[in-house]
């Protein structure tokens, strides 16, 4: 499966089959957060969340090319992420584009 962020894909042309998507919503678990909370006093990259959004971003994209893959797409163009704070330590994380077939 390609999946670009053009509008295009270099030698290829296409048809577009609709879009796709692919969301999560994650949080960790209380004890990290309560440790994660201390980083607000002497600063510094909170890595406990930098990977809880890099495990959302894989399964979000992971599920946008099997709703692509369902289809029959060979290709997702357009991909886009989005996030957003559902409650204190939890976000969703959503991936879409446009799945599209080779002609």
């Amino acid at each position: 499966m390609i999946l670009v962020t053009t509008e295009t894909i270099p030698g290829k042309d296409f048809e577009a089959l609709g879009m796709v998507k692919g969301n999560t919503i994650q949080t960790k678990n209380v004890g990290r957060d309560i440790t994660q909370g201390f980083k607000h006093l002497v600063g510094g990259e909170l890595k406990a969340y930098t990977e809880m959004m890099n495990e959302a971003r894989a399964l979000a994209t992971k599920r946008m090319v099997e709703e692509a893959e369902a289809l029959g797409a060979e290709a997702v163009v357009c991909v886009r992420y989005a996030s957003a704070e559902v409650m204190a330590g939890a976000a969703e994380i959503m991936a879409y584009g446009t799945a599209v077939k080779f002609k």
